[in-house]
């Protein structure tokens, strides 16, 4: 009857693959993201608070000059395309 009465043990499966060097970095089989290790705000568990904390100090670190200015020049460009497709007006801004 005690044989009946114990839980069976969870086989375990430990498969390596051929070529799998563990002195090597890090596992080939965990999946992330090409530029995870240069974000602070991928990190792991953290509520919403936490990670709106990273990205706002994220946001006040000087990035690269020529970044912002070429994100400048592509949303002026964006929006004179938007004016333009709903046929905004530019004549108001510019005096006769």
């Amino acid at each position: 009857m005690g044989r009946f009465s114990r839980l069976r043990k969870s086989k375990k499966y430990e498969y390596q693959p051929r070529y799998y060097n563990d002195q090597g970095a890090g596992t080939p089989f965990k999946i992330e993201h090409k530029f995870d290790r240069f974000r602070s705000t991928a990190d792991g568990p953290g509520g919403l608070k936490t990670r709106w904390n990273k990205a706002m100090g994220d946001l006040r670190q000087r990035g690269d000059r020529n970044m912002r200015l070429r994100f400048w020049i592509i949303l002026g460009i964006l929006l004179l395309i938007v004016l333009y497709i709903l046929d905004f007006d530019l004549s108001i801004f510019f005096p006769d």
